[in-house]
């Protein structure tokens, strides 16, 4: 954790040797927030984020010409920048808040006339204009959205939507070509919290699936996760921040507890929780590591070692969180 900052966190071993393209969002640069919080947090990753050309065809083919010199390890796009990631085949790709309908979005906001740039540039330049030509460009460069996406693309296409987004919603369109997509709690405009809770555990995934990372798994029992009124109980948000950074985390529940608990989850733990749900009767036949939960009734034929919530010895999430850190992600 950064001293001055709550939410960032520094993670070396994330991404560590390899490149990730980022490509900025409408009327900003590669001197965003988000380009200085991915270099603070994967700092050793190399972090490649051109000013972009105000002509979406230089743009796209700037960021193609990059491709090829870098070969980037992953592209990560915001807004505009997500409308361009997804054109980017051949690579994993995060689009958060993609803008996959530019041109439209451009007059539904008024992004018209004299603009100023909202992070300074390399050229210096601080204005620019947009016209009915302008948009025009944009919307031919949206319309090529999906056109190079096949079945292997759809397995490395990351979508990320906010839930509070009012400038771009465009989840329906992406989700009905790239089945990996999913909300995020926060706006257009990601801040640390948002960037931390939702981007990070995705770029995890990533690294963890290029290296051929195996990591210990942890079964959690919705039941040890909310108290009596269905809030989560102390701790439990913070040990699953702690947990997913050195662990594979899935959540468990009963069939029967499906529709509530797939609200809770999106509600408390949102995207680490994301494709990390498993529904089931027999918690005993759950191939992993650890499994934490209320009672001891999958202790006599569970394939993994039975952390007893509420128990003497983990009494607290915080007893858990000890457990763990004393383990060192083993």
């Amino acid at each position: 954790m950064i001293a001055d900052n709550p939410y960032i966190t520094q993670y070396p071993e994330l991404m560590a040797g390899k490149t990730v393209l980022y490509c900025h969002g409408f009327a900003s640069s590669g001197q965003s927030g988000t380009v200085a919080r991915l270099r603070e947090v994967i700092p050793q990753t190399k972090v490649i984020a051109p000013d972009l050309p105000i002509h979406p065809t230089e743009a796209i083919a700037l960021l193609r010409d990059i491709c090829q010199q870098e070969q980037p390890d992953l592209i990560i796009g915001t807004s505009m920048g997500g409308m361009y990631a997804e054109q980017l085949y051949g690579y994993d790709r995060i689009c958060v808040n993609p803008a996959l309908e530019m041109g439209e979005t451009m007059k539904a906001h008024g992004m018209t006339g004299t603009q100023q740039f909202q992070n300074p540039r390399l050229d210096g330049v601080q204005e620019f204009y947009v016209d009915k030509a302008l948009i025009k460009e944009y919307k031919e460069q949206a319309e090529q959205r999906f056109s190079g996406t096949n079945t292997n693309e759809q397995q490395h296409v990351w979508g990320l939507f906010g839930d509070q987004d009012d400038v771009v919603d465009t989840f329906g369109i992406f989700s009905a070509v790239y089945p990996l997509a999913t909300h995020f709690h926060g706006e257009h405009r990601m801040n640390d919290k948002s960037f931390m809770h939702s981007v990070v555990p995705v770029i995890r995934w990533i690294d963890d699936n290029q290296n051929k990372r195996q990591r210990p798994i942890i079964y959690i029992g919705i039941e040890t996760m909310m108290d009596s009124y269905q809030k989560p109980v102390s701790s439990v948000q913070k040990a699953v921040r702690l947990l997913i950074e050195h662990y594979q985390v899935y959540f468990v529940a009963t069939p029967v507890d499906f529709s509530t608990t797939a609200l809770w989850l999106e509600e408390y733990i949102n995207v680490p929780a994301w494709r990390h749900t498993i529904y089931t009767h027999r918690r005993d036949l759950l191939y992993g590591d650890y499994l934490i939960e209320k009672s001891d009734k999958s202790r006599d034929n569970s394939l993994a070692t039975i952390l007893e919530y509420g128990s003497d010895t983990f009494k607290t999430w915080d007893d858990i969180i000890e457990y763990f850190s004393r383990l060192g992600g083993q």
